[in-house]
């Protein structure tokens, strides 16, 4: 394996490695750069499956471009798999998401899965979760009073100049030690106006591909 790979080969290596695990029916599919090239992978053996369901408005857009059909998630009964990339990951399969800030809808999407695929670059992998700020999703009236809340635990929230696909805000939070993610996110996710947060531990992710300079390493999370 060419040790000169760049960020974005590994992501592309890592994506077309996430195709062995498509069998059939409805994959869902989260949002971001490689998540992208995971969209565009699939277009290749768009036969084999029924459709998608979509984490983001961008990624529907994506797979609508390349002939794939988009479901609503109310429309079925759950999927096999459900593949997304990450900020970062732990060898506990605990995840920090949302940089992209489709957080909610990823959880959401996550959740109706079977299985969690995780495909990141090996810079990703790290051994305790929070040099990434921590994405919070907050309902537009509360930001101010989420803030003061998140501070109490420790962090430095800084509000993103963006909206969410659900017409809400994000607060980063910086400085946060995350030494138990479970915890963490029950925590911040029972601050009174808090949609979600990145913190994906509660339900880790199953599956690890980690594009390493050596090749796509497989981390299953134990029994």
């Amino acid at each position: 394996m060419n040790e000169q790979l760049s960020q974005d080969e590994l992501k592309k290596l890592v994506a077309n490695s996430a195709i062995d695990y498509v069998k059939s029916g409805i994959i869902g599919v989260g949002t971001g750069s490689t998540a992208n090239y995971f969209i565009d992978a699939l277009a290749q053996i768009k036969h084999k499956i029924d459709g998608a369901v979509a984490s983001s408005d961008a990624t529907a857009e994506r797979l609508k471009s390349h002939g794939i059909e988009v479901f609503d998630l109310n429309d079925i009964n759950g999927m096999d798999i459900y593949v997304d990339g990450a900020d970062e990951i732990t060898e506990h399969m605990h995840m920090l998401k949302g940089g992209g800030g489709a957080l909610t809808r990823e959880k959401i999407v996550a959740a109706n899965a079977k299985e969690f695929i995780c495909i990141c670059d090996e810079s990703k992998y790290v051994p305790i979760l929070g040099k990434f700020p921590l994405p919070v999703e907050v309902l537009p009236m509360a930001k101010s009073y989420v803030a003061r809340e998140l501070t109490k635990l420790g962090g430095q929230p800084q509000l993103r100049k963006f909206t969410t696909d659900n017409g809400n805000l994000i607060l980063d939070v910086h400085e946060l030690k995350i030494a138990d993610p479970i915890e963490m996110e029950i925590q911040i996710n029972q601050i009174v106006g808090v949609v979600t947060n990145g913190l994906f531990a509660v339900r880790p992710a199953n599956i690890l591909l980690l594009a390493t300079s050596e090749g796509v390493k497989t981390i299953k999370k134990d029994a």
